[in-house]
């Protein structure tokens, strides 16, 4: 065991290895069985090869890597299987087109579908077998860390536990303190590991030089100017080191750009989805003969008021709030609408208006944005750009991810836009239909909490 961790950081680069050259060689396997050429030494070959590694570069880059211990192993499972999917269809054309010897264009002809099928099963196979033995190896060789949580208040300790409780097996809660705790650098000592959830900036970066003098891991939630920050240029001016951060609109050519992507794809998928929207449309006016759309007002670039447009998942003339657990309101057509996302196509419709955008924050209810605003003037910075029908809080957060956090996300896009994440974006939006948490609902009651904050003038407190 010590053999294997001395050398961890060369083992896990060679399983990486092996699973990605495996994964390649299922694909030229198969596929080859009907198309021998791809493992003759040929041009075939040659680009095959070559594009099957390009493509599937690029598409474990927007999905994700075979980062064992970091994440749980359906993430991965699900980032892997769909990095390989679009890799896999990708280079299945282009070896058709390679394929296709008489120059015209009608003598294109897609063949070996089974195969290319096949293909796909073996290689889900295999990455699902690689991650859980991979995640089984890690947690082999690495105990829980052990945390010291460092907050605020007990509602900042509830918010911070739940999150760190779904992955157990990476960390493990021993202490507990307030951020005022006059004994903290002892408490902090006897951690691997220090979360900071809603500590004042002053105290925080205190507490962060201590955690680093002492080689400390380091988690905290981000504020606003840290998001400059992470934005910011590395600038000298003169000989003097500063961080440049240019906060203005986004320019013409940019704005441009995101438009003829959003009519695009807008107009695209509409066509590609109008079964769906045909049998939504039957089955909602199915069930109770009332409205198949439902409007409500959002608000959007600038505060914009503009009316949203979504298939009707609830009854018609009850409460208008946000959803919650075990919702009588929602219809049985609503349910697996809901579930599967397909409830928010009819804002195709407000893209093409140019009421939204394809990519942007997510338009909220005005009730909401009043609420969120009266507790967070800065919720309003989400509304320098158009609201989206998907984004980078709508992928990696859920319905009822704190309003704090959704703003984080929120202004993490804003100020890192550029036309490539906003592709990268709508791919990874993917795995939000693969995703069981993404449309968990409000919280109805509080469970019974079993961590506990305490005051400062308690000088230590483990859990």
């Amino acid at each position: 065991m010590y053999w294997i961790k001395k050398f961890e950081a060369t083992l896990w680069l060679v399983i990486k290895v092996i699973l990605y050259v495996s994964l390649l060689g299922i694909f030229m396997g198969i596929l080859s069985i009907e198309n021998p050429p791809i493992l003759r030494l040929s041009r075939t070959m040659g680009i095959t090869l070559s594009t099957f590694v390009i493509v599937g570069i690029l598409f474990i880059r927007v999905y994700g890597t075979y980062d064992v211990g970091r994440r749980k192993s359906k993430p991965i499972i699900y980032s892997l299987a769909l990095a390989v999917l679009f890799t896999d269809i990708i280079t299945y054309l282009q070896l058709m087109i390679m394929n296709t010897i008489v120059p015209k264009w009608n003598a294109f002809r897609l063949s070996s579908i089974g195969a290319l099928v096949i293909t796909y099963i073996v290689q889900v196979l295999v990455i699902v077998v690689f991650t859980y033995a991979g995640n089984g190896l890690f947690f082999m060789l690495h105990d829980p860390e052990s945390c010291c949580v460092i907050t605020s208040s007990q509602e900042s300790l509830d918010c911070i536990v739940r999150a760190i409780l779904k992955f157990k097996k990476q960390y493990r809660i021993d202490y507990i303190a307030d951020y005022k705790d006059k004994d903290l650098h002892k408490i902090i000592k006897k951690a691997d590991t220090v979360f900071l959830h809603d500590v004042p900036a002053v105290e925080r970066s205190e507490i962060i030089r201590y955690c680093y003098k002492k080689k400390i891991n380091i988690y905290f939630n981000p504020e606003i100017e840290d998001i400059v920050e992470m934005n910011a240029q590395y600038y000298l001016l003169d000989d003097v080191s500063v961080l440049n951060a240019n906060v203005k609109a986004w320019t013409m050519e940019q704005r441009i750009a995101k438009k003829l992507l959003d009519m695009s794809l807008a107009i695209v998928l509409g066509i590609v989805t109008s079964p769906i929207w045909i049998v939504s449309a039957i089955a909602i006016k199915a069930y109770d003969g009332g409205h198949i759309f439902f409007k409500q007002k959002r608000a959007t670039l600038n505060g914009r008021v503009f009316e949203v447009y979504k298939f009707r998942t609830m009854k018609e003339n009850v409460e208008n709030r946000s959803v919650t657990d075990n919702d009588n309101r929602i219809t049985k057509p609503g349910k697996i609408l809901r579930k599967i996302r397909m409830d928010e196509l009819p804002q195709l419709l407000n893209i093409l208006k140019g009421d939204m955008s394809f990519v942007g924050p997510r338009p909220e209810m005005l009730e909401n944005v009043e609420a969120y605003e009266e507790e967070l003037p800065e919720f309003r910075y989400r509304l320098r750009v158009k609201a989206g029908l998907t984004g980078y809080a709508q992928i990696a957060g859920k319905y009822n991810t704190t309003p704090k956090d959704k703003l984080i996300m929120d202004m993490m896009y804003i100020e890192q836009f550029n036309i490539l994440k906003d592709i990268q974006l709508i791919f990874q939006t993917f795995i939000v239909l693969l995703k069981s948490d993404s449309t968990e609902a409000f919280q109805t009651g509080d469970e019974e909490k079993k961590y506990i904050f305490h005051a400062a003038e308690n000088k230590e407190e483990g859990v």
